[in-house]
């Protein structure tokens, strides 16, 4: 039986007295790969910032069965984040923050193995020493990915991670999350690429202007 870590019930998004879309349900369960989909201002960043608290909702339910900080996310990216003079292994580990207790403010030799699975992971180990402004896109975009996953026991939420990448950059960004979901991470993608999206996830979220689909991705190409 299909394990339900998210339930979203007759959700109302929007801003003020302005409604982007109404009467949402869908779920979300361990192991899915959900794409979400659909053209600009049908509210799909406004759909994960609400999922993640960072917006409220005009209306409806967002139920988790999992720990919210078990949930590793990756926003979209701005031109001062793109600047940022750090070391690489520095910005992932910082991903362990809002695991460290209190009583323990130093990261611990837990959160260091946790940043070295995570830069191998996202295949960027060989780059963990340099400096975030100096890296590609596609690099600094992996890097937050990684920076997710050290907080991530259960799922990721990732907003148009391949957005302004080139084709081939992201073609191996899908197979780097990819291979995260077959081992055990549920994942919540926005995405602009439908059609490359639809390779890999097992579920589709198409937001539309006058209502939307939810269902499996084979339902969704039928």
């Amino acid at each position: 039986m299909r394990e339900v870590y998210l339930e979203v019930s007759d959700l109302v998004l929007g801003y003020g007295k302005t409604v982007i879309i109404e009467d949402l349900n869908f779920s979300v369960g361990a192991g899915d790969f959900l794409c979400v989909i659909g053209e600009n201002g049908t509210g799909k960043s406004t759909l994960v910032k609400t999922l993640l608290k960072l917006h409220k909702p005009i209306f409806g339910r967002i139920d988790f069965s999992i720990n919210r900080s078990h949930i590793g996310y990756l926003p979209q990216q701005n031109e001062i984040q793109k600047d940022f003079p750090a070391l690489v292994k520095e910005i992932v580990l910082s991903g362990c923050l809002n695991q460290l207790k209190l009583w323990m403010p130093f990261y611990t030799k837990k959160e260091h193995e946790l940043t070295s699975k995570a830069l191998e992971t996202a295949n960027i180990a060989d780059i963990a020493c340099a400096c975030y402004r100096e890296l590609s896109g596609g690099q600094q975009q992996r890097v937050l990915l990684a920076r997710a996953l050290v907080s991530s026991q259960k799922m990721l939420v990732l907003d148009e991670p391949m957005l302004n990448l080139d084709n081939a950059t992201t073609k191996e960004m899908y197979k780097t999350i990819s291979k995260i979901n077959r081992q055990g991470i549920t994942v919540i993608m926005i995405s602009h690429d439908s059609e490359t999206a639809l390779k890999y996830a097992t579920h589709v979220l198409d937001m539309k202007k006058d209502g939307y689909f939810f269902g499996t991705s084979k339902e969704y190409k039928k």
